[in-house]
């Protein structure tokens, strides 16, 4: 259940049976390699060196150790930008991107496709039936750096080909958008150009349509990659590895070619990012990282893929080097991390990576091994990882039925990215909240997709969703349990313009209340809402709200904040994590589950009949498990960055 990220063209070919013996011995089974290797496998066009290769893969598989091979598109070679530069992405300024680091390449781009189907198509003959390869990874994190909006001259007319395939007629583009403010109406699809280098913000719209395009580019490149391979590599699953904190593209659409997503997991480096945390909190967790930022992104993912399958393809064995500041793990977060993510069902951690680089832009980027080929640190977490495993048999356990459903999608996150109405408007910080409330209840959580089935769950969340799709509403129609509803939830339609019946929008069906205006506050602001008669602070966002409805909550003006009807529930504002906790609280008393208010360190997973208790803080708890409770892991009293497992 445990792989590693290795790089053999980094290190003398005298090593690299050392390297697979080692990691044999520690456990590893799995071993991704290759996603980076174009200029050392085709150093010019059309000649190529295998050698290395087939005496990687040869060595790797004589250890006993089954190989993820990369297609190595996240670096075209420099030879192949000096030969082809239309390649190249270009940036909102009109520059193109240069080369020297990676991903410098535009999906659309007709020249960067033809190279991208003839090194898979090679690499996929040569390679298709190796015995020690059991997958593939198609690139490399797609969209990292700010990589899937592409402004290259080839592209606009990509773009025009898209919004005429789209609307059919010019009126029509025209009337859908709106572009009749600021006289921006369109004679012909040719004189559309691409949303940048205006002189203040572009059309909502405009650019909308484009952040669709450029989407539906990015799964476009995935599935030319994803049926070259599968046509002559069978029987090995693909991937690809997606990232923590990223929506710049529909996941769920690019899940839909793959065998098995996976996602790579830094903690500490995700929290250092804000995620609405403030700073005496990020400061606590600086060494551990949120407890629930990992957890969160695994029921995310797993929840991308149809068949719930997901790996993490690279997990922070050690301090990173890309955040604003790269703390070393606390001793025993990076087992922690592991078994949390086992817990909530990825099928393989794979550990980034194995020996850190002492050369290159990672080589402050820590591996398992230093940079000097000795064991770091964290090799005997791993080492008391393996004694761990197998005492449990979690190959064969599925994830416990949750009472809970989140609703989330990408494109929301870029609604707001381009009418975010207050510079605090972070979605990913607000799907968080609601998340961690729920985890901090002691529940298992289920993290899904508009229009998914909602059958089985006793609540079901909607943290903000501007656009609510049909098949979410069909889904709702059907649902009979409860619904917590966030703000802005139907607040645009699908040509970002405000609905005619105003937000939110379709759900008034059940809400019978109307969003009049909304107002984004500083954080110099301090004003509160009012419920059951205790006083919560509000921030970031509140909305006025029109309705016959008598409100249960109010704003400190008086008028209505949280709002019920049937087993419909609105909020009309940002709530934070002190309402959240209260409010879910009292939800699930009313709908007999019970809940347990966690300590700020300790959160519970439940994985088919076994219950996980992870403790990430520096003081030992009490481990909430009934008396009589029987330990496969630790014990009654949980130690710092440990875990607790017994079954039911």
């Amino acid at each position: 259940m445990l792989g590693v990220c290795y790089y053999p063209e980094h290190w003398p070919e005298e090593r690299w049976s050392t390297d697979a013996s080692m990691m044999a011995d520690l456990g590893i089974r799995f071993v991704r390699i290759g996603e980076f290797a174009w200029s050392r496998l085709e150093p010019a066009r059309d000649r190529f060196d295998w050698t290395w290769l087939d005496h990687a893969l040869d060595t790797l598989n004589m250890a006993g150790l089954q190989v993820i091979l990369g297609t190595p598109t996240a670096t075209p070679p420099k030879w192949l930008i000096d030969q082809r530069p239309d390649i190249l992405a270009w940036d909102q300024n009109g520059q193109p991107r240069r080369f020297g680091s990676r991903r410098h390449y535009c999906f659309t781009s007709p020249a960067w496709r033809e190279e991208t189907a003839r090194i898979c198509l090679i690499m996929a003959k040569r390679y298709g039936d190796h015995p020690a390869i059991v997958g593939w990874q198609l690139d490399n994190e797609y969209g990292c750096h700010d990589t899937v909006l592409s402004f290259a001259p080839h592209c606009r007319s990509a773009f025009q080909s898209w919004l005429e395939r789209r609307y059919g007629t010019i009126d029509r583009l025209n009337k859908s958008w709106g572009t009749v403010f600021w006289a921006q109406d369109y004679q012909d699809f040719a004189q559309i150009g691409l949303p940048h280098q205006t002189v203040t913000e572009a059309h909502p719209a405009h650019r909308m349509d484009f952040w669709r395009f450029s989407s539906d580019q990015v799964i476009s490149y995935n599935r030319m990659q994803a049926e070259i391979i599968r046509q002559h590599s069978p029987e090995r699953f693909i991937s690809h590895n997606a990232m923590g904190l990223f929506h710049d593209f529909d996941h769920r659409a690019l899940a839909a070619d793959l065998d098995v997503i996976t996602w790579d997991s830094y903690p500490l480096g995700f929290t250092d990012q804000r995620m609405g945390l403030d700073e005496a909190t990020r400061a606590r967790l600086a060494t551990s990282g949120h407890p629930d930022i990992a957890a969160w992104h695994h029921d995310l993912y797993r929840g991308t893929s149809e068949g719930g399958r997901f790996w993490v393809m690279e997990q922070q064995p050690g301090p990173v080097n890309w955040a604003d500041h790269n703390p070393i793990p606390a001793p025993g977060m990076v087992r922690l991390w592991t078994l949390e993510a086992l817990a909530h069902g990825a099928e393989v951690v794979s550990y980034f990576r194995w020996r850190q680089a002492p050369f290159g832009q990672e080589q402050m980027h820590a591996g398992l091994l230093r940079p000097d080929g000795v064991p770091a640190p964290v090799v005997d977490e791993i080492k008391r990882l393996q004694h761990d495993l197998r005492k449990l048999d979690l190959g064969a356990k599925t994830s416990a039925p949750a009472n809970v459903a989140i609703i989330a999608d990408d494109a929301s996150h870029w609604i707001y990215g381009i009418q975010p109405q207050g510079m605090n408007f972070d979605l990913k910080a607000l799907n968080f909240a609601f998340y961690s409330a729920c985890r901090r209840l002691g529940l298992n959580v289920d993290v899904l997709r508009p229009g998914a089935d909602l059958t089985g769950y006793a609540l079901v969340i909607v943290p903000s969703l501007p656009l609510l799709p049909k098949a979410l509403i069909d889904a709702l129609a059907g649902y009979k349990g409860k619904v917590v509803v966030g703000p802005r939830s139907g607040s645009k339609t699908r040509e970002m313009q405000t609905p005619p019946e105003l937000a939110p929008g379709s759900l008034q069906t059940w809400l019978p209340l109307k969003v009049i205006q909304v107002g984004s506050l500083p954080p110099s602001v301090d004003r509160s809402v009012v419920w059951r008669n205790k006083r919560y602070r509000l921030a970031i966002w509140y909305e006025h709200i029109e309705s016959d409805l008598e409100p249960e909550g109010h704003f400190d003006d008086g008028s209505g904040a949280v709002f019920h009807t049937g087993h419909w529930h609105y909020l009309a504002f940002w709530p934070d994590e002190t309402f959240l906790l209260d409010y879910l609280e009292s939800i699930f008393e009313e709908l007999d589950i019970e809940t347990m208010r966690l300590a700020d360190s300790l959160r519970l997973r439940r994985l088919g009949d076994l219950n996980f208790a992870f403790n990430s803080g520096p003081e030992a708890l009490k481990t909430p498990a009934p008396d009589g409770a029987n330990f496969l892991l630790g014990g009654d009293e949980i130690e710092p960055r440990d875990v607790a497992i017994w079954r039911n």
